[in-house]
C-alpha cells in the first residue's frame, strides 16, 4: 500500500516539485547550518564535519551537492544556474582539500546554502531561512 501511494505521488508533477523543494531545504540545512556555534557567530553542518575526513569527506559532500543540483533541475533550474551551483561545489571542494585552511573555509563558505539562495532567486521565491532557531 505504501509503495502504491509513493508511486502515485511521483507521477504528480506538483507533488514531485514540493518534495524536491523540501529535500533541498533539508539538505542545505543539514550540510551548512545544522548547529549554531555561538562564539564564532556562525552555523556549522555536516559539510564541515565531513571535511575533517581527508579526501573521502570532501567527495561525500560533493556527491550530496550534486544530488541537490539534480533536485534543482527538477524544479526548473536553468543550465546556467546549474553550472553556477556546480562551480560553488567545486570551489567548496577545492577549499576543503587544503588540510587546515579547508576546515576553516567550510565554516565560512556555505556552498549548499549559496546554491539554495541562487535557486530561490531564479525561481522567484522568497528566501527561506534555514538557520537553526535560537533556543529559549
Amino acid at each position: 500500500m505504501i509503495a502504491a501511494v509513493h508511486a502515485a505521488t511521483l507521477k504528480n508533477p506538483a507533488e514531485r516539485r514540493r518534495l524536491a523543494r523540501e529535500r533541498l531545504l533539508r539538505l542545505a540545512r543539514l550540510m551548512d547550518a545544522a548547529v549554531e556555534v555561538p562564539f564564532l557567530r556562525t552555523t556549522v553542518g555536516m559539510d564541515a564535519v565531513l571535511g575533517l575526513v581527508p579526501v573521502v569527506g570532501d567527495l561525500v559532500s560533493a556527491a550530496v551537492g550534486l544530488y541537490s543540483v539534480a533536485l534543482a533541475r527538477e524544479l526548473g533550474a536553468s543550465g546556467w544556474l546549474q553550472a553556477r551551483m556546480i562551480g560553488n561545489l567545486l570551489a567548496d571542494a577545492a577549499l576543503g582539500a587544503m588540510p587546515v585552511a579547508g576546515d576553516v573555509a567550510d565554516l565560512y563558505f556555505p556552498a549548499h546554502l549559496r546554491n539554495l539562495k541562487l535557486l530561490q532567486r531564479e525561481l522567484g521565491e522568497p528566501f527561506i531561512e534555514v538557520k537553526p532557531k535560537p533556543r529559549t
